[in-house]
């Protein structure tokens, strides 16, 4: 009786068991401790007992919740001050012009990493870069059931804003290249999303691995790094209104590559070899 009491409070307050968290992410936190306390309440010699663990950890829960939830309000806060004193009240007529529309030049593909923002590597000001971030900056083959999402910012971004330029730029010790490249060969995944989606990249780590078997495993996710890049800008290819604008010559595609280590920037045009052209 008290092993099922202790094992129903761990699992409303770790959630550490992968079932506990399918099952729980269909409840709210309220249905959750209802129905601890449902359990509890056909026994009697508990109850007592249970109403004051419950009690505990639900001041204990909200209380940790409403301190983070206070450090990243402030943090939130005083970005924006720092940013409207310093950037926006500073700049009028650009900030006037961005409230009227946007025509940027670029539209961006990076990734999702903290340490990867575009506009703070390539010094894109407010209007400049139409800007997707995903995991490993992966752009996906036209398909509209499966990557509406990827496909509705290509779409806009070319048939509306006109943008000139497309740029898929990838970045050193990249963890979701590393994820692919450990996917084994019978394609057995581990995760809900990850793997399946830098799966989208397959074709360039088959690549990597037939051309650079002799080399180690960090130099061969660093060219599947660029490599990826490449297969992603084929992947755009196969959109009919960006293969229309590149044939017009109304839109260039571009691959590069950021080195946070060494501090490099690659970048090259649409080209299918191991080797970028352009260093920056």
């Amino acid at each position: 009786m008290a092993g099922q009491f202790k094992k129903c409070l761990l699992i409303c307050c770790s959630r550490k068991s992968s079932t506990v968290t399918t099952k729980m992410a269909d409840e709210t936190y309220e249905e959750a401790i209802a129905g601890l306390k449902k359990l509890l309440s056909d026994k009697t010699e508990l109850e007592g007992v249970a109403a004051a663990k419950i009690k505990q950890l639900t001041a204990e829960l909200e209380a940790a919740a409403a301190g983070k939830t206070s450090d990243a309000v402030q943090t939130i806060r005083t970005g924006f001050a720092h940013f409207k004193g310093e950037k926006f009240e500073k700049n009028p007529d650009l900030y006037g012009q961005l409230a009227t529309g946007q025509s940027p030049k670029f539209m961006v593909f990076a990734c999702s990493d903290s340490r990867v923002c575009p506009s703070h590597v390539l010094n894109f000001q407010p209007g400049e870069a139409f800007v997707v971030r995903n995991i490993a900056n992966m752009v996906p083959p036209y398909n509209p059931a499966k990557y509406s999402g990827a496909g509705a910012a290509i779409e806009y971004a070319v048939m509306h804003l006109k943008v000139e330029n497309i740029l898929v730029i990838g970045h050193s010790r990249c963890g979701g290249i590393k994820g692919l490249m450990h996917i084994p060969d019978d394609g057995t995944t581990h995760s809900e999303f990850i793997e399946e989606w830098v799966k989208i990249g397959m074709i360039a780590k088959s690549k990597v691995k037939a051309q650079c078997s002799d080399l180690g495993p960090d130099e061969q996710c660093e060219l599947l790094e660029k490599e990826a890049v490449n297969v992603s800008l084929g992947n755009l290819l196969t959109y009919p209104f960006v293969r229309e604008a590149v044939t017009k010559k109304t839109l260039a595609l571009q691959g590069g590559h950021y080195d946070f280590v060494k501090g490099g920037f690659d970048v090259w045009n649409l080209n299918f070899s191991l080797s970028p052209s352009i260093t920056v």
